[in-house]
């Protein structure tokens, strides 16, 4: 990922500080040891830190805990920026994007795939030698009208996005990427003057309604955690998350040998992309099902 956007020069506000994981209970930070016992077996550097430890690698976070874990390692940015980035240089490369395009009906069979789009009111028909699924969760429904079975559901998650317009709030707004175990919330700094709260899963089918019940704990969050920040201005959001009931996408061939699967990451989608691009990629170019397609 951090290659793709070096070579291309996309500017996606990148900052690679770490992620802290806070925990204000003893059981808590327990379990956290047992999973990073886990993490490192698989190659993931992650640190006890105490309290001290914490303040010292966040010095804006206020409260009390009990200790934390430090994965120097991690990094966030703006997924919005990365991709528009990363379509521009597909661009160059000779892909074509088509924007706007309402898809009615696809299929396919052993030879090619085929897809029908209304455009502006028209129908327009597209073929192709194969297809790839990346539809989020309507890949469920793609994959049914070709012949596969994707057992993809929704699963609501809810954001903030903090506007840091003045100073006092820029420097009150942590920097390092937070963790919070027991509200279940992940944080990010963008830019200088974003600060963005995720968190949340929400089922309750393809609703995208963004419910304020869901929102205020968030702001609440952020006031009890950072009380220099400014809420005034917060920009409310919520996604539907693609998930599969094993947590591990669908990547890979279908039925057909003109279908193809890059679904279901669910929370983890830019974490996981472009190692499953790789695979996928593959896959496409060999026509043998990598690992994580089997039997899904």
């Amino acid at each position: 990922l951090f290659q793709w956007a070096r070579d291309e020069q996309i500017d996606f506000d990148l900052k690679q500080k770490g992620i802290l994981h806070i925990y204000r209970d003893k059981a808590g930070y327990e379990h956290a040891a047992k999973v990073s016992q886990l993490l490192h077996q698989g190659g993931l550097e992650r640190r006890a830190v105490t309290p001290e430890e914490m303040r010292a690698i966040e010095p804006t976070l206020a409260g009390s805990y009990y200790g934390g874990f430090f994965t120097e390692s991690d990094a966030t940015g703006d997924i919005h920026k990365y991709t528009n980035g990363l379509a521009n240089a597909a661009a160059k490369r000779g892909v074509h994007l088509n924007y706007g395009h309402q898809v009615t009906d696809l299929g396919a069979d052993e030879n090619s795939a085929w897809v029908s789009a209304s455009v502006d009111g028209e129908e327009v028909r597209h073929s192709f030698d194969s297809v790839v699924v990346c539809a989020g969760v309507g890949s469920r429904a793609i994959a049914a009208k070709l012949g596969d079975r994707v057992n993809i559901y929704p699963v609501k998650g809810y954001s903030i996005t903090v506007q840091l317009d003045d100073e006092a709030s820029q420097q009150a707004a942590p920097t390092v990427s937070l963790l919070d175990d027991e509200t279940k919330l992940v944080t990010s700094r963008l830019g200088n003057d974003r600060f963005r709260v995720a968190g949340t899963a929400e089922f309750n089918g393809a609703n995208r309604d963004i419910r304020n019940d869901r929102i205020q704990p968030l702001v609440r969050w952020v006031e009890q955690c950072f009380p220099g920040v400014s809420t005034q201005r917060v920009v409310p959001w919520a996604g539907l998350r693609p998930m599969m009931p094993n947590m591990l996408p669908k990547v890979g061939p279908g039925k057909l040998p003109t279908v193809f699967y890059n679904t279901g990451h669910g929370h983890l989608g830019w974490t996981l992309s472009a190692i499953t691009a790789e695979m996928l990629a593959d896959a496409v170019d060999t026509t043998v099902a990598t690992p994580l397609a089997a039997s899904r």
